[in-house]
């Protein structure tokens, strides 16, 4: 599942709506949005993110946080390091490798940390 999967599948069920009822009123298929939510599919095109959040009547700062988790949301990643130095080359090599046993609260802890070191001034 992708991080805009999961918003999308909690507003969806926040809204008592099924994936039937989305599919026809965004002008998607049902196999679509399930594939979205399953994070079988790739991230989600700009025109579909602002139909949802028309949808479903996102404002402001979380109409925002569902555009940036759209962009961050998909599910095979390319990691392109060349011309960085080695260590990342061996950070991304090693990240491919160990995703899959890397325990949730420490995925959670290294994200922290990446997006504290991302802020301007840093």
């Amino acid at each position: 599942m992708t991080p805009f999967g999961l918003r999308l599948r909690e507003l969806r069920r926040d809204k008592g709506v099924t994936q039937k009822q989305m599919a026809a009123a965004l002008g998607v298929s049902a196999a679509y949005l399930s594939a979205l939510e399953q994070g079988r599919r790739g991230k989600p095109g700009w025109d579909f993110v602002q139909r949802v959040i028309a949808y479903f009547n996102v404002i402001w700062d979380d109409a925002d946080e569902l555009r940036r988790l759209a962009r961050v949301s998909h599910p095979r990643v390319v990691v392109d390091t060349a011309g960085l130095c080695p260590e990342a080359t061996l950070f991304a090599n090693l990240v491919a490798e160990k995703i899959a046993t890397i325990a949730r609260e420490d995925v959670a802890a290294l994200i922290h940390e990446l997006e504290l070191r991302a802020r301007p001034g840093k």
